[in-house]
């Protein structure tokens, strides 16, 4: 099709569309030539995003609805078995139908061990072709289980629209993409661009090809330093806007467990936040170990406290002017995903005769069936998620939390971990955007009056009432007694 018959099957859609879906066994008849209807279809499908178009199951299209994603999101159980055969066709393909035997299950588990020493280590890691396999193995069901329960999390807060633009920074071996897809329903219109130079690129491309018909992608293969999101930003055609979509920033932009990879992640984020949506979130993911996650709110505090973003949670700033300055290794812990094929058959796979399989394997070694991340939400607009100041006549901040030791004293404060006890009194991270030193909460008598600290959800906002504040001396840090004098309740969002 040339390209005269090309704006002709784009001018017909976009009268069609304000009329009836747009058929292209229709709209053929209009173009001079008479195109076949299936290079029509063509032609609207690669329109589509500038269109603002979805494509329905009998083949016609019709305009996205505006407004807010409504999901309907209950847990991950388990990662989807279709995605884990596009993997091991990759395995069989690069090591043939043994690859989880020998000399190849040798390589791929030492390829396993290696990385997470080099994460822990907190060094670079480089990712060839066998990395990269390696690194799908261990982590697609847990970055596809995280990337669902963050952003269906912003869903429910009415963040993430059905006309919805993705970049993804460092998008791996698509665990996030992944996650993503199967999160919205097939009649949103998502436009996804990912950023990933290494050979990981490969393995996501095979992944992309698993996707619906409104998941359009495309893959950059440059680092993230390098690369210019503003070149994945389209540019309107019409002063109106009526010839392509004029929201000129990307709704979401996600940094999923790279940011501890980059020299200087605060400058990236900042440039990155210039190519944001002025209502669009930022989403920075990090695995849940001490470095990382600590890491995470390293790179939060410097773009947040100052500037050009604001936090949304859930680490919130509930006083103006105050930062805070403790180390805060906070995390989300959310329930394990069912163990996939593929990493059983990796974990029982027979050594081959090379040497390398290292070190004894301990029995599910390769199996990683954990969900636990830190995360941020970041935004231009200074909205929060609870979006109020506390009264100082009412309630104190944490930040004088060590002059009021022995006292019984208010809060405003939020909730940032699970129960961090081993079988005492259940024992909270708890802060709120002033704290120097850590605080935690410890529930020491239980009653219908404090019960809300036990049932509130990791990041929610919680009044506390006549908490006994006493100092730790073992750890360095303030506990807040919640026992049976104490009031907690939910702050409502």
């Amino acid at each position: 099709m040339n390209a005269d018959q090309r704006e002709a099957v784009r001018s017909n859609a976009k009268y069609l569309r304000q009329v009836r879906p747009i058929d292209p066994e229709e709209i053929h008849e209009y173009v001079d030539g008479q195109p076949h209807p299936a290079a029509v279809a063509q032609v609207l499908r690669e329109s589509a995003v500038d269109l603002g178009l979805v494509e329905r199951a009998d083949g016609t299209f019709e305009p996205v609805e505006e407004g807010s994603l409504s999901v309907s999101f209950h847990g991950v159980d388990a990662f989807p078995v279709e995605y884990g055969r596009v993997l091991e066709d990759r395995l069989v393909a690069e090591y043939g139908p043994g690859w989880p035997d020998g000399d190849s299950g040798d390589r791929l588990r030492e390829r396993i061990r290696s990385f997470k020493e080099d994460y822990f280590e907190q060094r670079a890691v480089e990712y060839d072709a066998e990395t990269a396999l390696a690194y799908g193995l261990y982590h697609l069901p847990d970055y596809y289980a995280v990337a669902q329960y963050v952003l269906a999390d912003l869903a429910r807060d009415g963040l993430v629209p059905k006309r919805l633009r993705v970049l993804d920074v460092g998008a791996g071996v698509g665990g996030p993409a992944l996650g993503l897809h199967d999160l919205v329903p097939a009649d949103a219109l998502v436009d996804y661009h990912a950023v990933e130079p290494s050979a990981a690129a490969d393995v996501l491309d095979a992944m992309l090809g698993e996707t619906g018909r409104n998941f359009h992608h495309a893959v950059h293969r440059e680092t993230a330093e390098a690369f210019d999101p503003e070149t994945a930003l389209p540019e309107p055609t019409d002063a109106d806007g009526a010839d392509g979509d004029d929201r000129r920033g990307f709704d979401l932009i996600l940094f999923s467990n790279v940011l501890s990879e980059l020299d200087d992640p605060e400058s990236v984020i900042r440039r990155y936040a210039d190519a944001l949506a002025e209502d669009g979130t930022i989403v920075g993911l990090a695995p849940a170990d001490r470095n990382t996650a600590i890491g995470l709110r390293t790179v939060e505090r410097a773009v947040a406290d100052s500037g050009p973003l604001t936090i949304y949670g859930p680490d919130v700033r509930l006083w103006p002017g105050q930062s805070p300055a403790d180390d805060c290794w906070s995390f989300e812990v959310k329930p394990d995903v069912e163990v996939p094929v593929f990493q059983r058959r990796l974990d029982d796979g027979e050594p081959g005769e090379s040497g390398i399989e290292g070190p004894e394997r301990r029995d599910g070694e390769f199996e990683n069936a954990d969900v636990q991340y830190a995360y941020t939400y970041l935004r231009r607009d200074g909205r929060r998620r609870v979006d109020f100041t506390p009264d100082d006549s009412r309630v104190a901040k944490l930040a004088d939390s060590e002059d009021l030791v022995t006292e019984r004293v208010n809060y405003y404060l939020a909730k940032l971990s699970r129960d961090l006890s081993d079988d005492g009194h259940p024992l909270f991270r708890v802060g709120d955007g002033s704290q120097q030193v850590d605080h935690f909460a410890v529930l020491t008598d239980k009653s219908m009056l404090n019960s809300d600290l036990l049932t509130a959800e990791y990041g929610d906002v919680l009044s506390v009432e006549n908490a006994l504040v006493l100092w730790n001396d073992d750890e360095g840090a303030v506990n807040l007694v919640i026992d049976g004098e104490a009031v907690v309740d939910r702050v409502p969002i």
